[in-house]
């Protein structure tokens, strides 16, 4: 009952002075208002504080281009490769990859599966197996069927080692990759990011890409900060074309001096 205002108030300017980063202060916050809530459902708080939360600089700003995915690429190892293309594709997370198995593989009508349960949200979700995607599968499967004859032994995951072990920690690789590759810092999650990005470069919707990446906010998906300075240049020249016109929005030129 003495926590008020002013409690949470210090408590925020404590952490925040203990180095704590103001989106790890957030989440803080948001679990003790949630307790709260709770606890006010129950009738065992008379009323709920209010929570100030901070402002968060957390605009993610990490995007692959293609020649920078293509250097990545080049230097992974060649039973990583498939994953770096999946994930660039889908969007999906890299354990949501990792669980992948072929029984969630439907050559025949198109899609890959997540089932209910195995998401963030807890329902299921499908990725329509496009060309790129299906020429990925389809190399994995003939690898998997290689294995199986020289081995005996029946390769379940749909991302595995040469051995036909499932793919599980990669980070060292991948850092290394990277680094190789003159990306030093960059994170397999920007893989999710360039991906949401091209569904909305490819004039996608974006409440169905959120349904194919599996993001659950707009205000998450927002987050990647999405729009570039192609998008704006083509968003302008698809208005001027609505509006009557037949010219490419112009760019200022100064002349050399």
């Amino acid at each position: 009952m003495d926590i008020r205002e002013d409690a949470i108030d210090r408590y925020a300017a404590d952490r925040l002075a203990e180095g704590a980063a103001a989106a790890s202060v957030n989440r803080e916050l948001a679990a003790f208002r949630r307790a709260f809530n709770l606890a006010e459902r129950a009738k065992m708080a008379r009323d709920v504080p209010k929570f100030e939360m901070l402002k968060e600089d957390n605009v993610r700003k990490g995007f692959f281009e293609d020649g920078e995915l293509a250097a990545v690429e080049a230097a992974l190892k060649p039973h990583l490769r498939p994953l770096l293309r999946a994930a660039y594709i889908t969007g999906w997370r890299r354990g949501e990859l990792l669980s992948r198995e072929w029984r969630h593989v439907d050559f025949e009508d198109g899609w890959l599966r997540l089932d209910p349960g195995e998401t963030k949200s807890g329902e299921g979700r499908m990725f329509p197996m496009i060309p790129q995607l299906r020429a990925i599968l389809e190399s994995q499967l003939t690898r998997k069927q290689a294995i199986e004859r020289e081995t005996g032994q029946i390769v379940t995951a749909l991302f595995f080692h040469e051995d036909g072990r499932p793919v599980k920690d990669f980070r060292r690789a991948w850092v290394k990759a990277c680094t190789e590759a003159g990306s030093p810092g960059r994170l397999f999650h920007d893989l999710r990011r360039s991906a949401a990005r091209n569904l909305i470069r490819a004039g996608i919707a974006q409440r169905v890409a959120m349904e194919l990446t599996g993001h659950l906010t707009a205000s998450i998906f927002q987050r990647y900060a999405i729009v570039d300075e192609t998008m704006l240049v083509e968003a302008a020249a698809k208005l001027s074309s609505h509006l009557g016109g037949n010219v490419k929005p112009e760019r200022k030129v100064l002349p050399l001096r």
